[in-house]
């Protein structure tokens, strides 16, 4: 669970990346959540896009994806949202400590 200082840092990181997947009419299908883990694996944080033509909304897609993939879903901004996964073996990025917790 992120705590909204970890969001915002994240949604922050988010706004320069490249949007590398698209939901389509053709839905979500089992590939592509086999791409959409590899994505989080090697970057932990990406962007995806809903098409006009999707059955999905962007909050729907999001939150599907997210439990299949077991991700956080960090922001729903129009057709565009963002999910985060942290890999426990070499991360790749360094989130603001939960208060708390650590230190």
């Amino acid at each position: 669970m992120l705590t909204s200082k970890q969001r915002a840092q994240l949604r922050g990181l988010a706004n320069s990346m490249e949007t590398i997947f698209q939901v389509g009419k053709g839905g979500i299908g089992e590939a592509m959540l086999q791409q959409i883990k590899d994505a989080l694996r090697a970057r932990e944080l990406i962007k995806l896009r809903v098409l006009e033509n999707a059955e999905y909304s962007s909050r729907e897609a999001a939150e599907e994806i997210a439990a299949a993939v077991e991700a956080d879903v960090v922001c729903v901004i129009g057709s565009r949202f963002v999910l985060y996964k942290p890999n426990p073996k070499q991360p790749v990025i360094e989130l603001v400590p939960a208060k708390g917790k650590g230190k």
